[in-house]
């Protein structure tokens, strides 16, 4: 039976998108937004969802450009009458898609932080392990055999996930991956049993594990590096969680290059020894899309 005066909806962004396109769901009158974690949402690919549904909204955020309709909506809102929609963003994070959201349909809006997010890092041992990508899986392995559990991997693709984790399994150690792959009730379940001490190491994707609130994990190993420094930072918080110190190792290979200058400088802010593979590395010393311009007195302009 169709629900009349319904007041808030609570939904996921491709159950939305459907109620929508079927018009079981209407947002004439909907002033109010909340996106909660949206960097995630960009994350699982709803990028171009969240963009549809806010412009199914009819209510916009920005003032009209004639002067005359600016004063009557202006006078209208003092009224009581809301014109422009209200809209939050929550976001453990601030990558480019999240950045671009709030340009397109923000309208004044106020930036909140909540700590330092460099300062919130500093209980947690930082080492970077510049290493070739045949050699990995032999040193996870040792690092591995050093450390007690609870211990999460990080990698960028399911697959591999997969094959880390039947790797350490041979190891006769207790492992499990978790991806975007598995359903969400499988990988609830295998969070629930991480949890509960039923494996000793959790191998996961960024996807899977932004949801990965455990505590006492000792150690946080970066088999493949993520794209970016958001996506690191929140990898390596997982561990040095209530006030207890962590350790997060990372392995780095040249592929990671366009990293380099982010994470030296995370390193920095963040307390932690800046080895000197990445310091003396050029990649580290400029940052990503600088334009470097050459004194002109060492210009070329002619040379027979």
């Amino acid at each position: 039976l169709p629900i009349k005066g319904v007041e808030i909806i609570i939904g996921t962004p491709g159950r939305l998108q459907d109620c929508l396109e079927k018009a079981y769901t209407v947002l004439n009158q909907c002033n109010y937004v909340i996106l909660d974690e949206a960097d995630r949402m960009m994350d699982m690919g709803f990028e171009e969802t969240v963009h549809y549904i806010l412009d199914n909204i009819p209510t916009t955020n920005l003032k009209s450009n004639d002067d005359a309709l600016a004063l009557q909506e202006e006078m209208m809102t003092k009224a009581g009458h809301r014109l422009y929609r209200l809209t939050q963003m929550f976001s453990a994070t601030m990558p480019p898609p999240v950045e671009r959201l709030s340009r397109k349909y923000l309208r004044a809006p106020a930036y909140i932080s909540i700590g330092d997010p460099g300062a919130g890092k500093r209980s947690i041992e930082q080492r970077l392990e510049f290493i070739t990508e045949g050699k990995k899986k032999q040193k996870l392995h040792e690092l591995l055999e050093l450390y007690e559990p609870p211990i999460i991997v990080f990698v960028n693709q399911k697959k591999v996930a997969d094959i880390i984790a039947k790797s350490i399994n041979k190891l006769k150690m207790r492992a499990v991956a978790l991806h975007g792959g598995k359903a969400q009730e499988i990988r609830e379940q295998t969070l629930t049993a991480f949890k509960q001490n039923e494996y000793d190491i959790l191998v996961a994707t960024d996807v899977a594990g932004r949801g990965i609130d455990v505590q006492g994990v000792k150690l946080v190993i970066n088999f493949d590096m993520p794209k970016d420094i958001e996506s690191y930072t929140h990898r390596i918080g997982r561990t040095g969680r209530a006030g207890m110190k962590g350790l997060a190792i990372s392995f780095i290979t040249e592929q990671d290059s366009s990293l380099f200058y982010d994470l030296k400088q995370f390193l920095i802010s963040s307390s932690n020894i800046v080895p000197l593979e990445l310091a003396n590395n050029p990649a580290s010393k400029v940052k990503p899309g600088t334009i470097i311009q050459t004194p002109k007195k060492k210009q070329v302009l002619y040379k027979s």
